[in-house]
């Protein structure tokens, strides 16, 4: 999953990305609002985690200015205004959910899996295909009571494939959500990881469809021993 962070404190800003990224997501960073409304339009992200305080741009006006260009990432407001008129404020302009300063890195990771839960059919920390389990809360991925060890990349790719079952999801898509901005659009590192990650999942490798040309699929079927 792919995360934006706009926030002009370059400290919490960078750990914010440091953290988030030990826990499998990719994470891009702007440093204030015009550049975050940049960033926003240009890649489509999962999370925005948003400071209301930027020195450019009010965080509300972005916002706004994002929920008005319709786009459907989920926003996280932070601030370190605790009046709930300002909670309020931050609700009605367009944010999911407000956070305040200081708050618990772990809080913010339950919040943004929350958010996340609700793009998906299964709701849990659990998704779950054939004998395919991957536990998101614990970061593993087991097939039947095997556990299969899978590179961060590998993980964030199979998530997205899970999240988006029986859904034909394209290269450039799976670029978008598992590498920064940077990534080299032409390459074929999407079908390297892919080989990878089917071998490691052995029979149950087979649920991963190829459509040539255009993508994979994760199969909503059973895989036959």
């Amino acid at each position: 999953m792919k995360i934006l962070i706009i926030e002009d404190e370059k400290s919490i800003a960078d750990n914010l990305k440091i953290g988030l990224e030990q826990h499998r997501f990719m994470v891009d960073v702007a440093y204030d609002g015009q550049n975050g409304h940049y960033l926003a339009g240009e890649y489509d992200y999962d999370i925005i985690i948003l400071d209301l305080m930027l020195p450019d741009m009010d965080g509300e006006d972005l916002c706004r200015r994002i929920r008005k260009e319709k786009r459907d990432s989920f926003v996280i407001m932070l601030t370190a205004k605790k009046q709930i008129e300002n909670i309020v404020n931050g609700l009605n302009c367009g944010a999911d959910d407000y956070l305040t300063k200081p708050f618990e890195f772990s809080e913010l990771l339950a919040r943004i899996r929350a958010l996340l839960r609700r793009t998906s059919k299964n709701k849990e920390n659990t998704l779950c295909i054939s004998d395919l389990k991957m536990y998101l809360d614990k970061e593993q991925v087991f097939i039947g009571e095997k556990e299969i060890k899978l590179t961060k990349k590998e993980f964030m790719i199979l998530e997205y494939l899970l999240r988006h079952e029986g859904q034909l999801v394209s290269r450039n898509q799976i670029l978008e959500h598992a590498w920064d901005r940077n990534v080299d659009i032409f390459t074929n590192i999407v079908d390297t990881h892919i080989k990878n990650l089917r071998r490691k999942l052995g029979k149950s490798g087979r649920l991963i469809e190829t459509v040539y040309g255009s993508g994979y699929r994760v199969l909503s079927r059973k895989i036959d021993k």
